[in-house]
């Protein structure tokens, strides 16, 4: 198969499956399994560029995120279970502060609830990375309708932000290497935090100063009618889109046809805007078969898992165990590791 780039809505639309179905289900081996396929394709399709690198760092967070949900749970969670494994001293409470708790007994129930509701974000967290290493940010900003041309450039620079910034902390960190000094404890990270800002605030005058000589920002003449057109349309999505969710989560009958109808409001608003933004594609990235099959599997792992998995953890704890049906939807979000195309290497004209 020829090297060429995947186009990044379809790693988007594979990444956000697989986060959805990670906070649809409180099954360990599950998660694990999402967070496993994950890093498999990224390994296997991530490209030899420096926004690649961004999955390490999503990764990180996704532990630490374990780490303070543990924490948060032992201190302030609610004293579940009778396998006790430790006594932290308790403070005593308002009668309107009823339900919090802080310290007390610690249960391995209690640690074990934490750290699955922590690893639930924590596998989100990694799916996130996965889309930010394999769908290049430019690519994502071509393919992006031209009404969401705006909302799409802050959201480039903000998802290129994280990996930029540890970029500069490698270069900081070993120029002080070679000047002989520290590299770790908080009086390194406090000697490095201003070289760090000022790199980064150099990044950002040059990309916006690179921006407004590509002509970003323009736009052709509206009338007055459109712009109110299309501001009532946006408007009037959101709050649909807003209260088709929370009827949705209240398990309400009418909450799927409200929500159908904010988000088709929403995509007429941004038709209407795309009218007035002038844009151009270069060489735009084609839908193959290989990006349908990448945003297929993301989906059906989705599904799958929200039709077999439930979301609610029960005490006393059982052992898990994997549903076939979830599993093997899930095992199928790993193809597009081997079945679409590598990416072009960086001295490829590709």
């Amino acid at each position: 198969m020829s090297s060429r780039w995947l186009h990044p809505g379809a790693w988007w639309v594979w990444a956000l499956g697989l986060g959805a179905a990670a906070t649809r289900t409180t099954n360990p081996l599950l998660l694990g399994l999402i967070a496993a396929v994950a890093t498999l394709v990224v390994m296997a399709r991530r490209p030899q560029a420096q926004w690649a690198r961004a999955f390490s760092v999503f990764v990180r967070l996704a532990l630490f995120a374990i780490v303070i949900r543990i924490l948060f749970g032992i201190v302030f969670g609610l004293r579940v279970g009778t396998t006790t494994l430790f006594t932290l001293p308790s403070i005593g409470l308002p009668e309107w502060m009823a339900g919090v708790t802080i310290g007390g007994v610690v249960t391995a129930e209690m640690v074990a609830i934490a750290f699955i509701q922590g690893a639930q974000l924590a596998v989100l967290l990694i799916c996130v990375g996965a889309a930010n290493s394999l769908a290049s940010p430019v690519r994502l900003l071509k393919a992006l309708p031209a009404g969401l041309y705006h909302v799409g450039v802050a959201a480039v620079v903000a998802l290129s932000l994280a990996p930029r910034i540890m970029i500069n902390v490698r270069r900081v960190m070993q120029a002080r290497r070679l000047r002989g000094r520290p590299t770790r404890g908080l009086r390194a990270m406090s000697e490095a935090a201003v070289p760090v800002l000022e790199s980064s605030l150099d990044d950002a005058i040059n990309l916006a100063a690179a921006m407004d000589t590509r002509g970003y920002g323009r736009t052709t003449a509206v009338r007055p009618g459109e712009r109110a057109l299309q501001a009532t349309l946006v408007l009037a999505g959101l709050v649909g889109i807003a209260l088709g969710l929370f009827a949705v989560l209240g398990a309400s009958g009418w909450g799927w046809a409200l929500l159908v109808i904010g988000m088709a409001l929403a995509v007429g608003g941004i038709l209407v805007a795309g009218r007035w933004t002038a844009r151009t594609r270069y060489r735009p990235d084609p839908w193959r078969w290989p990006e349908t099959l990448a945003a297929g599997t993301g989906v059906l792992a989705g599904a799958a898992v929200l039709l077999s998995a439930t979301g609610t953890i029960t005490v006393p704890l059982t052992w898990p165990t994997l549903p076939l049906l979830a599993t093997t939807a899930v095992l199928a979000a790993a193809l597009p590791a081997t079945f679409t195309p590598p990416p072009p290497m960086p001295w490829s004209t590709a």
